[in-house]
């Protein structure tokens, strides 16, 4: 590692980010996973939709709720630290669910463990790592990593759906258990705590800038985390951010990454076809994302979340409407699929404009636990709409109209540069 981060220099961040991109894709890929399992496990034990739904939402509020405790734990115990325990708990985890005979065990695995493990290998992880490997390209770095749970669904949904179109669900969680497994070594090998570790200054950091690294944190986990909540919640900005992000995870994985292949099953579509729509979509994401990234370091992050959210919901209220032709189905991915995410670079931007570098990777992870609130709110409720109505039509023209709610809420955020961090307030 050493060696070769003096051969590269300060490019050595792109290999520290390429690390966490790849963990990144495959927790994305894992948490996707659950929209492949409903139909098997529906065929496999006679489970009812909103029970399989349950586990996922379950699994989705855990993602979330973890996010602010992992960013604590990385300031505490370090980056590398963290990612390494939480590929080991993913692995093991959904290699367990293979022997499940009953939901209370679908909840465990699925729910309870992969959630906290996929929580610690999200968007905060991102956030860590390019706050503290880089000082420029900061939005486009940060839209490159949110970009990899766009990737995470094109590379493992055509996979995981034809194998259960094939073999059944017990392949699908044995896949993405080795792909979880096979990452630890890598991380080990090639992602240092800090660029200070291997003799280097951040990406972009001036020659004269001192080699340092930035001490752990200290006192006491717990207060630190609810500490740095307490004094977010006092600013509306924060409840602002939150609840924007609580309505983008309402209209994406918890919708369209849960119940997108069980809808389009119901519409007469194979899992392979709508798994290869998700994928198409991720692969739309990345290029949306990654271009959000780039837009966010030149324009206003206020009036990106306008039209990011409100394009958004109109997408979903016209999906039900369409006629799932090869046509509608098309505009739809690419009209959704470059929106799908793009909203985390500039929401991250307004969060460390707002709350300065101390606190905005907590702040952050509090508004991310908004997010999967949101989506475990609607994994949950589409799945319930769907047993009691039989499809998912006013599931998806609420979550549609959210869309447009949080697009008026972005207009609200007021944070600017030179704002008083919230360590002084």
């Amino acid at each position: 590692m050493i060696a070769l981060a003096r051969r590269l220099g300060q490019n050595y961040a792109f290999v520290a980010t390429a690390v966490v991109f790849l963990s990144l894709l495959v927790a994305a890929g894992l948490r996707a996973t659950p929209g492949v399992l409903i139909v098997p496990l529906e065929h496999a034990f006679g489970w009812s939709r909103d029970v399989i739904s349950l586990s996922a939402a379950i699994g989705i509020f855990l993602y979330g709720l973890t996010g602010p405790f992992a960013a604590a734990l990385m300031q505490r115990f370090g980056i590398r630290t963290v990612l390494v325990v939480a590929l080991v708990l993913m692995a093991a985890s959904s290699a367990a669910s293979a022997f499940m005979t009953s939901p209370a065990h679908l909840v465990l695995t699925w729910g309870v463990l992969t959630g906290v493990g996929t929580g610690c290998v999200a968007v905060v992880l991102g956030a860590a790592v390019v706050n503290r490997w880089f000082v420029e390209r900061r939005g486009l770095m940060m839209g490159l990593l949110t970009a990899s749970a766009a990737t995470g669904t094109l590379v493992f949904m055509p996979v995981l759906a034809a194998l259960a179109q094939s073999g059944g669900w017990k392949p699908v969680v044995w896949t993405v258990a080795g792909a979880s497994a096979l990452l630890v070594p890598l991380a080990l090998w090639l992602l240092p705590e800090h660029p200070a570790d291997v003799g280097l200054r951040p990406y972009g950091a001036s020659a004269d800038a001192p080699i340092a690294r930035a001490p752990a944190a200290a006192g006491n986990l717990l207060q630190a985390t609810f500490g740095t909540l307490a004094r977010a919640a006092r600013q509306r900005n924060f409840w602002f951010l939150f609840g924007t992000f609580f309505i983008c995870g309402f209209t994406t994985n918890g919708l369209i990454g849960t119940h997108f292949i069980a809808m389009c099953s119901d519409r007469g579509l194979s899992e392979v076809q709508a798994a290869g729509l998700l994928a198409a979509m991720g692969a739309f994401d990345l290029v949306g994302t990654t271009l959000s990234g780039w837009l966010t370091d030149r324009y206003d992050a206020r009036k990106l979340l306008f039209a990011y959210y409100g394009l958004r919901g109109l997408s979903l209220v016209f999906l039900p409407f369409s006629d799932f032709s090869f046509y509608s189905l098309g505009v739809f991915t690419v009209f959704y699929g470059l929106d799908w995410i793009a909203t985390v670079p500039p929401t991250l931007r307004l969060a460390n404009e707002a709350f300065g570098e101390r606190d905005a990777p907590v702040v952050f992870g509090w508004v991310v636990a908004g997010h999967q609130l949101g989506a475990a709110c609607a994994a949950f409720f589409a799945g319930a709409m769907r047993t009691v109505q039989g499809d998912y039509f006013y599931a998806f023209i609420i979550a549609g109209a959210t869309g447009v709610v949080a697009a008026v809420l972005a207009l609200q955020v007021r944070a600017r540069r030179g704002e008083a961090a919230l360590a002084t307030a």
